[in-house]
């Protein structure tokens, strides 16, 4: 008489190895599963390679070659930068454009917002879109155009003029320079803007107004205190992207006027006078100026988050 109770307990055996085996290799992930956790960093790899090509290896190279004169290590391109006037001046003549370029800007786009939510929407949408299509209108572009209408020979230029209203004005001086840099100002403060007018509540100005305070009195004592780190985080954003302006200056210009970006670029690229180690000193020292501004305008933004 044939049994079947061992073939029996061997395929009992079997299932049992089995099951446990599938057990065993159930609270550990598959290779799949880690691929499919490390794919978003996988993805990151082209951007980081990109970053540190174009960001983070020209910023070691102008770091450590500010610190090189002669081939050796010194710190003499950084006391020249100090004796020199004409360095100097050109710090000053930045910081000077954009400092009231970024102020006026940031005004005017502060009143163009707040106009913007009182009209009706299509309008809204399109002075929006507007204003995001003239905020890339910079550089050389943006240099002709003035030459065009408020150069020497320009059209509006002879109109006013004509009129007696212009006076004296020169388009290739600091006034007409501060006058082009407010104008590519505007369109970025405005959007920079625009989502912190959302704050403003219509009910805190009607509940001010039946309280008895006026206009005035409610930008004051609510409107201004509410927007204020939004103002002052886009007026350092403001202030850096005039800082760094390069093409505009250049082109209306043609590098006589003399700002810290023009004698980066003169240093590296002039016929007479070629001394990359001492532009790389004041890169170094322009982008320090920048990360400073840039640390304050995150502690404005964690500030404005947290109210």
């Amino acid at each position: 008489m044939i049994t079947t109770k061992p073939i029996e307990a061997a395929h009992g055996n079997v299932n049992t190895i089995k099951a446990a085996s599938i057990n065993s290799t159930k609270g550990k992930p598959t290779f799949k599963a880690k691929l499919g956790k490390y794919k978003p960093v996988l993805w990151l790899i082209p951007f980081i390679v990109f970053y540190y090509l174009f960001q983070i290896a020209p910023m070691v190279w102008v770091l450590v070659n500010s610190f090189l004169y002669e081939g050796e290590w010194t710190l003499e391109n950084y006391s020249e930068i100090i004796d020199s006037a004409f360095i100097l001046q050109g710090f000053s003549n930045s910081l000077w454009i954009a400092f009231w370029s970024s102020l006026v800007g940031l005004a005017l786009a502060a009143i163009l917002v707040s106009s913007l939510r009182h009209l009706d929407s299509k309008i809204r949408d399109a002075i929006v879109a507007f204003t995001n299509m003239s905020s890339n209108f910079a550089g050389v572009p943006l240099a002709f155009a003035f030459i065009i209408i408020l150069g020497t020979n320009g059209a509006v230029t002879l109109l006013l003029r004509q009129w007696g209203i212009l006076g004296d004005f020169d388009l290739y001086s600091s006034s007409g320079l501060l006058v082009l840099y407010i104008y590519f100002q505007i369109p970025l403060g405005a959007l920079l803007l625009y989502p912190a007018f959302d704050a403003l509540k219509k009910d805190a100005y009607e509940a001010s107004m039946l309280l008895g305070a006026n206009s005035r009195q409610y930008w004051m004592k609510i409107g201004l205190p509410i927007l204020s780190p939004a103002l002052l985080g886009t007026f350092i954003i403001l202030f850096a992207n005039a800082i760094g302006a390069y093409a505009s200056v250049y082109a209306l210009t043609s590098g006589n006027y003399n700002m810290v970006t023009i004698r980066i670029a003169s240093l590296v690229s002039g016929d007479l006078f070629l001394e990359p180690n001492l532009a790389a000193a004041i890169s170094a020292l322009l982008m320090l100026l920048l990360a400073i501004i840039t640390a304050v305008n995150q502690w404005l933004i964690s500030r404005s988050y947290h109210a």
